[in-house]
């Protein structure tokens, strides 16, 4: 829902809800840990977010060079 509010391509938004399921507070890590084995060339921006019930809310931004 996020990705199609701001309108942003799906290759530039991860998620892995299909294949893991609701992780709850694990949501976070678990992509982190994923995006981080990838191997790219250069610097990376990573953008993350994850609302929970109740109004919870984090995120925040690592610049990986």
């Amino acid at each position: 829902a996020v990705r199609q509010k701001l309108k942003a391509p799906v290759e530039k938004v991860f998620s892995n809800i299909k294949d893991l399921g609701n992780t709850s507070s694990s949501t976070i890590p678990l992509c982190l840990e994923t995006l981080l084995r990838e191997k790219r060339e250069g610097r990376r921006r990573i953008g993350m977010t994850a609302f929970g019930g109740g109004f919870t809310f984090g995120g925040g931004v690592i610049d990986q060079l």
